[in-house]
């Protein structure tokens, strides 16, 4: 935790287990992390928790971590135009909502989606009017998640690569009569440089922010990622990166990261090597730019450490794909 109080995760892999993955997230200096609940790139769905899930959820307790994180799975996309993917990416969110409080997850985490050769305002409308009926069929008790709608960098026919899209869903959402306390957004610092958002600047950050502000509310950001970038600026790609090591470099991450308008919100790491002790190094850099500190040098083989596509990128076309390919470790196969 922060001198102010904001809290830092990171998206850890549970191939190790469940339990191994929370004590490593302390281990490191983090104070929670964001999880997927099962195969992120599979439309099929676990019968019965995992065996381990009660310890996970104790150690979490014993450790003070959280806000915990679910991932929603990548095919999930709401904003489609063939409405039977429509239909089964809702019914999977939903099962990725009902299953987080078993998680002690406090957010699931989706992705605004593609409007699949439509236009935006069809696909606005799409995703609004079936986050309205995903969230009408799931309770809202006292340990039920909020749903949380990431941006994006802005390629092909995605949603959300600027405030004022994001705006347009949350204003879609209401007059659809969807609750503000069940809906929040994520804002991955990444996808806000490749969308154009030349957060490099400290000044741009604070624009930034004023802007989210004025458009959305800050009470509705619950969510950072923060990962560098290996994009050009308004390139439209999604290219994680070390934090401090990409485009956007130490003194932008510095200032999204201390910003006093963000200190409400949780933040996340996807940096790449995650599984390869490159968590540990990135979590040390967090430190390191919120005290002030100059960051290290990176090794020169770091900038070869590719980014898990399983957690950063999207899954295959989920019109073509239904069960992927994976590697030996349970992981999606890169393409």
């Amino acid at each position: 935790m922060l001198p102010d109080g904001r809290r830092i995760g990171a998206h850890l892999p549970l191939g190790q287990g469940m339990v191994r993955a929370v004590e490593r997230a302390h281990a490191i200096g983090l104070d929670t992390l964001q999880i997927f609940s099962d195969n992120p790139t599979a439309w099929h769905r676990r019968a019965e928790p995992p065996k381990e899930l009660p310890a996970f959820r104790a150690r979490i307790v014993e450790l003070g971590m959280g806000p915990i994180a679910i991932h929603g799975a990548y095919l999930i996309n709401l904003a489609g135009s063939d409405s039977t993917l429509v239909e089964r990416s809702g019914a999977m969110l939903a099962t990725e909502l009902r299953v987080a409080p078993a998680f002690g997850a406090r957010f699931v985490n989706v992705h605004l989606g593609s409007h699949r050769g439509t236009d935006r305002a069809t696909g606005t409308a799409r995703l609004a009017g079936e986050v309205a009926r995903v969230l009408a069929d799931v309770d809202d008790g006292p340990d039920a998640a909020r749903l949380v709608l990431e941006n994006s960098a802005g390629s092909g026919d995605g949603l959300g690569s600027s405030l004022e899209e994001i705006a347009g869903v949350v204003d879609a959402l209401a007059e659809r009569g969807v609750p503000a306390a069940r809906v929040g957004i994520c804002l991955d610092t990444a996808h806000l440089w490749g969308a154009g958002y030349a957060i490099s600047d400290p000044a741009e950050v604070d624009r930034v922010v004023v802007e989210f502000d004025r458009l959305i509310g800050l009470d509705r950001l619950a969510m950072i990622h923060f990962n560098d970038s290996r994009a050009a600026l308004g390139s439209n790609a999604d290219r994680h990166e070390h934090v401090g090591a990409g485009s956007i470099g130490a003194a932008g991450m510095r200032a999204v990261l201390t910003h006093p308008g963000l200190s409400h919100a949780t933040y996340y790491l996807e940096t790449p090597g995650m599984d390869e002790g490159y968590d540990a190094i990135n979590a040390a850099r967090v430190l390191d730019l919120a005290a002030g500190r100059p960051l290290a040098d990176l090794p020169a083989e770091a900038k070869e450490v590719k980014g898990s596509r399983s957690r950063t990128h999207p899954a295959p076309d989920p019109e073509t794909t239904d069960e992927p390919a994976t590697d030996s470790r349970g992981r999606p196969r890169k393409p």
